[in-house]
C-alpha cells in the first residue's frame, strides 16, 4: 500500500470528506506559494469545518420545514409604507433568543408577516439554532390527533424541542376550545 492510499485510507475513517478531495491541490499550491506545514494543515482544516458548518446549516433548514425559504434582502419594503424597518432589521441580530422572548408580525393580509418570519427563522438556522416551521393550524390538528392517540406529550415535545417555533397564520381560522388550550400548552 502506497503512502497515498494509507492517507485516503486515514483520511476516509476519519471522515474528513473536504481534505481528502482537495489535499492533492493543495499541496501543489502550497508548494507553489511557499506554506508552512501548518499553513497547509490549517488549509485543510478550514475547508473541512467550512463543509461541516455548511451541511449543519442545511439539515437544520431541512428540519426547520419552511414553506419556501425568505430572506429579509429580498423583502419589499415600499409595502406597507408604515414598518419599522430599523426595528425589524433589529430582530434579525436575535437578541430574542437570548432574553426568552416572543416576537409577533401583526397585520392585514399581504402586508409580508409570513415573509418576515419565515426570513426571521431562517436566520436562526443560519445562525445555528434549531428552528421549526408550521401552521397553527396544522401544529392544533396535529396535537388533537396525537391527543386522541394518547401520543400528546411525544408531540408536544417535537413542537416544544425547537429554540426557535415559527408559528404561521395564528387567528386565520377560528379555534375551538380544545385547539386554543393545545396552543397554550405550546406557547
Amino acid at each position: 500500500m502506497t503512502r497515498k492510499d494509507e492517507l485516503n485510507q486515514y483520511l476516509q475513517e476519519l471522515q474528513l470528506t473536504w481534505p481528502r478531495q482537495h489535499y492533492e491541490a493543495l499541496s501543489e499550491q502550497a508548494l507553489k506559494e511557499h506554506w508552512t506545514p501548518t499553513d497547509y494543515l490549517a488549509h485543510l482544516l478550514e475547508g473541512e469545518c467550512h463543509r461541516r458548518r455548511e451541511n449543519r446549516i442545511q439539515r437544520r433548514i431541512q428540519t426547520a420545514r419552511f414553506p419556501v425559504l425568505k430572506t429579509l434582502e429580498t423583502f419589499n419594503w415600499s409595502w406597507p409604507k408604515k414598518i419599522d424597518r430599523v426595528h425589524i432589521q433589529d430582530l434579525f441580530r436575535l437578541a430574542f433568543l437570548e432574553k426568552h422572548s416572543n416576537v409577533i408580525f401583526l397585520g392585514g393580509v399581504g402586508l409580508g408577516k409570513t415573509h418576515l418570519a419565515t426570513a426571521l427563522a431562517h436566520q436562526a438556522c443560519l445562525e445555528g439554532h434549531s428552528v421549526l416551521w408550521a401552521s397553527t393550524v396544522d401544529m392544533i390538528n396535529t396535537l388533537i390527533a396525537a391527543q386522541a392517540a394518547q401520543r400528546l406529550k411525544q408531540e408536544l415535545k417535537k413542537y416544544l424541542a425547537p429554540r426557535l417555533l415559527a408559528l404561521d397564520e395564528v387567528g386565520y381560522l377560528p379555534i375551538d376550545k380544545q385547539g386554543a388550550d393545545l396552543l397554550f400548552q405550546v406557547i
